[in-house]
């Protein structure tokens, strides 16, 4: 039996990523397999080529594209109000956590991929606003023989709020940017903040674009995990930083075996009573199990190409934030 992964009290927190179109291959696959004696490659090798887990289920790397991309469409219209009955909250923490992490500068240019219900972006400007009215409560204080004019005309101005930081959301579910414009809308986000239908094994911006690339429950979705980090790499601009929020391997013996019982026999059920959907949550119990270690996902930030990885474990190695630099 595979080592427990993160807790799945926490499991749906995460995003599906994944290629819908079929030419999710990777180029030149094909001609750098063995061949037989007639030149002809094997059966049971062309099958493994192909191949990919879809939680416990194996499918062809095609079909897992689709399934993910149902799974998010299924759930969209509960996904946060399940991300907080299975976690009690908890995966708010963990996201407040990844931007005290990221502390972004003034100016910031975030992408924040698999993010279609905002829960990043939004964070990321209101941090920004925040830390630009500490500043000008500062000055204000220093600058005593103001107008009372002259100091409404600053707190007004939502664009100079923000000292020119945007957030890129990009996902490749438009189900899930459906729901992320609704609230954006509702609460009242509109400057600094836009939002693309896009795939993060491809992503639809140019190089060295971005100061700050993020991804929360998201990557463990993505058929080729290799290939979103390369895109990563890509679309960073020098000095970028990558940073990842994702379930891990738990280190702690008693929280692993709670996890199990709740994972499997408590998960989707709530999936079941509460958004109408079992199968889709059994998935996502399934893929925490799926996805590398602590050691292993950091070597496969590092074989992209990001330097100074690091990684902190969060509630027991429940979830972890993978950190890495384009230097």
């Amino acid at each position: 039996m595979a080592a427990p992964r993160s807790w799945v009290l926490w499991s749906f927190c995460c995003r599906g990523w994944s290629r819908v179109l079929p030419s999710c291959r990777l180029p030149g696959l094909r001609s750098s397999w063995p061949r037989g004696p007639l030149g002809a490659r094997p059966l049971s090798q062309e099958k493994r080529a192909t191949e990919t887990h879809f939680g416990f289920e194996t499918v062809s790397e095609e079909e897992k594209g689709g399934k993910v991309y149902q799974v998010f469409e299924s759930v969209a219209k509960k996904y946060d109000v399940m991300n907080d009955m299975m976690s009690l909250g908890i995966h708010r923490v963990w996201k407040d956590l990844l931007l005290w992490k990221m502390r972004p500068f003034p100016g910031t240019q975030l992408l924040d991929v698999a993010g279609g219900t905002g829960d990043i972006a939004f964070r990321f400007l209101n941090y920004v606003q925040a830390q630009h009215q500490r500043k000008e409560k500062r000055q204000l204080r220093a600058q005593q023989n103001l107008s009372w004019e002259e100091i409404a005309k600053k707190y007004q101005n939502e664009e100079d709020s923000l000292d020119g930081s945007h957030v890129m959301v990009c996902d490749i579910n438009k189900e899930m940017l459906k729901i992320g414009k609704q609230k954006a809308h509702a609460q009242g986000y509109k400057a600094g903040l836009a939002w693309v239908l896009g795939d993060a094994e491809e992503l639809p911006f140019d190089d060295d674009k971005f100061d700050v690339y993020t991804i929360a429950f998201g990557i463990r979705n993505v058929t080729h995990i290799d290939r979103a980090l390369q895109e990563a790499h890509r679309v960073l601009k020098p000095g970028g930083r990558f940073l990842c929020l994702e379930f891990s391997q738990v280190n702690n013996p008693l929280v692993s075996r709670l996890y199990d019982v709740y994972s499997f026999q408590v998960i989707p059920v709530l999936g079941e009573v509460i958004a109408g959907d079992w199968k889709s949550y059994q998935y996502l119990v399934e893929s925490i199990r799926q996805f590398p270690s602590q050691e292993e996902f950091k070597e496969m930030i590092e074989d992209a190409g990001f330097q100074k990885v690091t990684y902190e474990n969060l509630t027991s190695g429940i979830v972890a934030i993978h950190s890495g630099f384009k230097l």
